[in-house]
């Protein structure tokens, strides 16, 4: 079975990489509607990212460490990503997708889909892939969707210093994300 973190994204997105399509409520506080960084820079967002912390998910049941997405621009100018986890029997898993950005080309809302490429006309192969947090050094990341439903913290290292962390949930749970509903991810096994 293949798992789509949203790395990746939030995100990205169901069990056998099929499609993304929420069924149930956000739940925990709301506080209006999320709202996506001002810009993204696809170029310095590219490369690896090493996943944090994820709200639970049903495609990243089997995932237990070293979760991460690699993104990489492709000549059509949407992105490739690969997603990457260790499973329980020590062997990894990947799940190999596509992003598009909406909107113009610094836009932080993207469409991810992990479904087979002739499925790619079909809207509901196609998940939210909100940038909504981001450090000025391209170092430290959250994504989410809309619904608020799923969330990813992502980070260019494996291990992320405690400070930063606690101030990325403090900005997260301002925008209505229910961060106690995070579990971290074991990294460096």
């Amino acid at each position: 079975m293949r798992f789509v973190p949203a790395l990746l994204l939030p995100l990205a997105l169901m069990a056998g990489c099929t499609a993304f399509s929420p069924s149930t409520p956000a739940q925990g506080p709301v506080a209006g509607e999320l709202k996506p960084i001002a810009a993204l820079d696809l170029a310095r967002y590219e490369g690896t990212w090493y996943e944090i912390a994820k709200f639970p998910n049903r495609f990243q049941q089997k995932c237990v460490a070293d979760t991460q997405a690699q993104y990489s621009r492709q000549d059509d100018g949407t992105v490739r990503v690969l997603n990457r986890c260790r499973v329980a029997g020590g062997g990894m898993d990947e799940a190999l997708g596509t992003a598009r950005q909406l909107g113009g080309p610094d836009s932080p809302r993207l469409k991810v889909r992990f479904a087979p490429a002739w499925l790619s006309w079909l809207p509901a192969v196609w998940g939210d892939y909100w940038v909504v947090d981001l450090d000025p050094d391209y170092q430290l990341s959250a994504v989410s969707e809309p619904r608020r439903e799923y969330l990813w913290i992502l980070s260019r290292t494996p291990q992320l210093e405690p400070g930063r962390y606690e101030a990325l949930l403090q900005r997260l749970k301002a925008q209505g994300l229910d961060v106690d509903r995070l579990e971290r991810t074991p990294q460096g096994r």
